[in-house]
């Protein structure tokens, strides 16, 4: 399995682009209530108001509309809306301005910026972010497992289509999950935070030469959502406490559906109104 777009070479008419966290592998709420608002809780000093900010973290990235949120962008979201209830919050201005501004949210850009401004904020910002994935490794190596039915929807995929995974998450994480639960044989490039935005990469994967009725992004989150819209690209979404009903109606409906055509239109429209009204 490739992870880089350059080291791709496609090989069939078809594409399908899946999320990680949330979609294929069972870690997203794990993540977030073990590793990501905790953390966030210690580096930003937050025990006062720990209870609330977890529950509002918890909001925004699992539960509702802003769900698989990029977890820098995760932190000011999160941080905005509890400054709006009249909560005073540490100043993360810079840390928000580099969000608004890098054009890959990863760990790497993080470091890139802090080298050239040396910058406190930045600095917090990438202790967070280190320590998540410290967390991640030592208490949940082990404890990950596949969402029940997509293994079986991805071997399927592969029958008919090349295939890549689109993931905001950390990129050496993504590769060890997918690799220790043998959902890597039924992909062909791995493409995670550090390979920029989901927009940019399916926009990258499109230029390979994929029309956009041959390119399809299975997700969990409105984020997989916009980046297949941006991209003029079908989407086919895994529904947030329906998974296995989610996979199993991929392999034996929608993957039929998408290699002969009729999956855009009213089918497709039908999926996203369906995968809206399941989130709040």
């Amino acid at each position: 399995m490739k992870d880089k777009i350059t080291d791709f070479q496609k090989s069939k008419d078809f594409l399908v682009c899946v999320d990680s966290d949330g979609c294929a592998m069972d870690t997203m709420d794990v993540k977030h209530k073990v590793a990501f608002g905790p953390e966030a809780v210690k580096v930003w000093g937050l025990d006062e108001i720990k209870d609330h900010f977890l529950e509002v973290w918890n909001d925004i990235n699992l539960y509702t509309k802003t769900r698989g949120i990029n977890r820098f962008k995760g932190v000011v979201t999160t941080f905005a809306a509890l400054e709006a209830e009249g909560i005073e919050m540490p100043d993360i201005s810079s840390f928000k301005k580099w969000t608004e501004t890098t054009n890959e949210l990863s760990n790497p850009s993080l470091e890139r910026a802090i080298a050239e401004t040396d910058d406190a904020g930045l600095k917090k910002a990438l202790q967070w972010s280190h320590a998540v994935n410290r967390t991640i490794e030592e208490k949940l190596a082990g404890n990950d497992k596949p969402v029940e039915g997509a293994k079986e929807g991805l071997k399927a995929a592969k029958e008919v289509a090349d295939v890549a995974i689109v993931s905001s998450a950390n990129g050496a994480a993504v590769l060890d999950e997918w690799t220790r639960h043998e959902l890597s044989v039924h992909v062909d490039v791995m493409l995670g935070q550090e390979a920029g935005t989901k927009a940019y990469c399916i926009e990258q994967m499109k230029k390979i030469g994929f029309d956009e009725t041959h390119v399809l992004m299975v997700g969990d989150a409105p984020g997989d959502l916009d980046a297949a819209q941006k991209n003029g690209v079908l989407y086919y979404p895994i529904l947030v406490g329906k998974e296995k009903f989610s996979w199993d109606r991929f392999r034996n409906e929608a993957l039929g559906k998408f290699i002969d055509g009729s999956f855009a239109g009213e089918y497709q429209q039908k999926l996203i109104d369906e995968f809206n009204d399941n989130l709040k």
